[in-house]
């Protein structure tokens, strides 16, 4: 067995994830690499989902008999765990929302509709990147629609770092929003937060940055980062389908209006007008996703015990060995940084000309689990003139034994193929 510096104990973890023993394809062990789409849950996770089910369902907020206030009190200390797990200042600048698209569209709507001085118009813009994700670009590109507002954006250099050369020109005085990824999902990059941040408040603009591949990874500090909102999802950090966040600094959230109308987020209705509860309750309208919520905190409970350092320290070392396993295989072109530095646990290749679709179905007949596609980064690909790519993207569970497995897979593809 491969041994690298900096590993987690991986076989006392998989045990946690029943999952990762099934096998597929008439008895192919399988070799999940698709953690950057979604991760797989640990049994902790499970548990509390049904756990919730059986024992404490019920709606939040209004009842006043015991399962409603015990099912308030898992909904509402799981916002406790998210606030610390991110260091926000408050539990109450910490929203939840079904995904970190919602977060985003979000924070899009609210500016769209917001008085002065937060007010996106005609005569104002809107910066965001050529490598973000599409939940990333099309709310704002709906806002810039809507608004007359101009939607500016930084490019990308040859390899797939974002080219800050003309920061000064991107981000001016007109600029209300900017809005970026702090790690790609498509080019692993890891973005020079602090640069951006400086200009941005240089101009008086707000900072919305997308950590959905940052949270499951690495240490997430709101306070360090210096932005005004912060999305991310959790799914992709051990947590249920249907949950996500958005963390927003205490003012803005007071002064800027409601996304959806509905039950929970009023103080009063009338049939002439209504008035808003305070957030964070103010932008969660209609019953929310408790059992989601209930299950997220118990997946930062989870990521807590083994420590955000050391999953972090993990993944480097096993995207370091995959790097160094890929420069082996003939054809492969790694499409962003091709080196371990300064980017996150997913690598996108393309594999000669073998269509990326060709080399996931051939590695998926092995047992082996990619992404193939533009990973909802288009632009990114038309950036690099490809027509998509093949993503092996790894997390805390993931091991060497599963680099050699899809190098394998690989030389198979490249035989299969000619």
């Amino acid at each position: 067995m491969t041994q690298l510096p900096g590993l987690l104990d991986t076989e006392a973890i998989r045990k946690d994830f029943p999952i990762l023993d099934r096998q597929v394809h008439d008895g192919k062990k399988l070799v999940y690499l698709d953690n950057a789409a979604t991760s797989q849950k640990p049994r902790q996770v499970l548990d509390a989902l049904n756990e919730y089910y059986e024992r404490y369902n019920a709606n939040v907020h209004r009842g006043v008999h015991v399962l409603a206030e015990e099912a308030t009190a898992l909904y509402e200390g799981a916002r406790d765990k998210v606030a610390a797990f991110i260091n926000a200042p408050s539990r109450d600048e910490v929203i939840f929302t079904k995904n970190a698209s919602e977060s985003l569209n979000l924070v899009a709507n609210m500016l769209g509709w917001a008085d002065e001085p937060y007010r996106v118009d005609h005569e104002t813009e809107i910066v965001i990147t050529e490598m973000e994700h599409h939940s990333n670009i099309v709310p704002w590109q709906l806002l810039a629609q809507r608004t007359g507002a101009k939607l500016k954006w930084f490019g990308l250099t040859d390899d797939g770092r974002l080219d800050l050369s003309n920061i000064d020109e991107i981000i001016t005085e007109k600029t209300k929003i900017v809005s970026f990824v702090l790690v790609s999902n498509i080019l692993g990059t890891v973005n020079p937060v602090e640069a951006i941040v400086r200009r941005a408040q240089e101009v008086g603009a707000l900072v919305c940055i997308d950590a959905s591949q940052a949270a499951p990874h690495m240490p997430l500090d709101v306070q360090a980062l210096q932005a005004d909102f912060v999305a991310f999802t959790g799914h992709k950090m051990c947590g249920p389908t249907g949950i996500g966040v958005l963390w927003g600094r205490q003012e803005l959230l007071e002064d800027l209006p409601p996304f959806l109308g509905g039950g929970e987020m009023i103080e009063t209705v009338s049939m002439h007008s209504s008035t808003y509860a305070p957030a964070p309750h103010k932008f969660e309208a209609g019953t929310p996703p408790i059992a989601q919520a209930v299950g997220l905190g118990a997946a930062i409970d989870y990521l807590n015990s083994i420590g955000m350092d050391k999953i972090l320290a993990h993944e480097h070392a096993i995207t370091e060995y995959a790097v160094k396993r890929f420069a082996e295989v003939p054809d492969l072109r790694i499409i962003g940084p091709a080196t371990a530095e300064d980017r996150g646990a997913a690598i996108s290749f393309t594999l000669g000309d073998i269509h990326p679709h060709d080399v996931g179905q051939v590695l998926d007949e092995q047992g082996i689990a990619v992404r193939v596609g533009h990973h909802c980064a288009r632009p990114v690909c038309l950036r690099y003139g490809i027509p998509a790519t093949t993503r092996a993207s790894f997390y805390l569970y993931s091991t060497p034994a599963e680099i050699d497995a899809l190098v394998e897979g690989l030389e198979h593809v490249r035989n299969f193929f000619g």
